[in-house]
């Protein structure tokens, strides 16, 4: 791939407000109640139906810092054909894939999110909007993902 300005060098205001947003859907969340490595899955899941190698990378490392193993990441991409989720994590990650193919797919149902109070639902829905922005910015500079 040609080297491309990176995004974040070229507006830096912009993707500082980016990670300001990211980090305020986090702290949302976590205030809400939802567990840290819920919000981790959802970051995983987008940037895996995005395909951001770079936020795939980090927030993998994330998510075993915190605790997470690899066999639910090695399922993460068919969790609807395991039980190696809750149901909060499960509606999590029905919100992951609504905001992410929010223009190919209709909306997720309430039923989708039952497990999580109202709260929840919109601080995830406020992280799967900053990681989406987040993988647009590293694919479209085309960041380095180097083992």
């Amino acid at each position: 791939m040609t080297a491309r300005t990176l995004l974040s060098s070229a507006a830096p205001n912009a993707y500082q407000t980016t990670l300001t947003l990211s980090g305020q859907a986090e702290q949302t969340a976590l205030e809400a109640g939802v567990h840290p490595l819920t919000i981790e899955l959802v970051r995983i899941r987008a940037s895996q139906l995005n395909g951001c190698g770079f936020c795939l990378r980090m927030h993998v490392r994330d998510a075993l810092a915190e605790g997470e193993t690899t066999d639910r990441l090695a399922v993460l991409p068919a969790w609807r054909e395991t039980d190696y989720f809750s149901p909060a994590e499960r509606a999590a990650l029905a919100i992951a894939e609504e905001i992410t193919h929010i223009g190919t797919r209709t909306a997720g149902t309430d039923e989708d999110t039952a497990a999580l109070t109202g709260p929840q639902a919109a601080a995830l829905r406020w992280v799967a909007v900053a990681i989406n922005a987040l993988n647009r910015i590293a694919i479209s500079s085309r960041y380095t993902v180097a083992p």
